[in-house]
């Protein structure tokens, strides 16, 4: 029936969509590289078990890939507000880290909302890096840029820096109560809101 979505189709637009082989999908899904190829030549139909495994494993949701237009350079209709319900909340001994619209996966930008903790070097301990670039923003308070390539600087309120995040780099409150900021990091991996939730986790402390 024409309209109805078409599983090939749709496996087979969002694979290239994100040069992906059969084998990485296969790598990610846990589904056999057999069985990804007669879906996406129409010769094998799923259980809807098996399509969520594919889902779970691809990062997206079973209508995502349905819709058939899992291009993220064409998918313009995407919205989240965020509320408690979209936020993430990390602490850590350096940042009370806020993520926001946590309900959007493969997000071009991966805005947070936090406070800086820390305000020495020492008590920071060693200089973050990650891939992208990231933009900041002090919302109240002051802080202390430190970078391995620069000499630290000071911004206030209101002031803001963008960065390129593979530099180390460590933000530092100077201000009587923690500084707080919004910093939106961006980048060309899949999933960097995982990678960058993976790299602070180490340092997570309890409330």
């Amino acid at each position: 029936m024409s309209g109805q979505p078409n599983l090939a189709n749709c496996l087979r637009k969002l694979r290239k969509n994100h040069q992906w082989t059969l084998q990485q999908v296969s790598d990610r899904t846990g589904v056999a590289v057999s069985t990804l190829s007669k879906v996406e030549n129409d010769q094998l139909s799923l259980s809807y078990d098996k399509l969520l495994q594919i889902c779970h494993g691809l990062g997206i949701h079973v209508t995502e890939l349905l819709s058939c237009d899992n291009d993220p350079a064409t998918n313009r209709a995407r919205r989240s507000v965020s509320s408690a319900m979209s936020t993430l909340r990390q602490l850590t001994q350096n940042y009370d880290y806020h993520y926001l619209a946590t309900d959007l996966i493969r997000k071009r930008m991966v805005p947070i909302h936090a406070f800086a903790r820390a305000r020495s070097m020492e008590e920071f301990g060693p200089l973050t890096r990650h891939a992208g670039e990231e933009f900041l923003i002090v919302l109240k308070g002051e802080i202390e840029l430190h970078t391995d390539q620069y000499k630290p600087v000071r911004l206030k309120t209101g002031e803001s820096v963008y960065i390129d995040s593979t530099m180390g780099h460590a933000y530092l409150s100077v201000s009587e109560q923690d500084a707080e900021i919004l910093c939106v990091c961006s980048g060309s991996e899949q999933d960097m809101e995982n990678t960058l939730l993976g790299i602070s986790s180490l340092q997570i402390v309890d409330e």
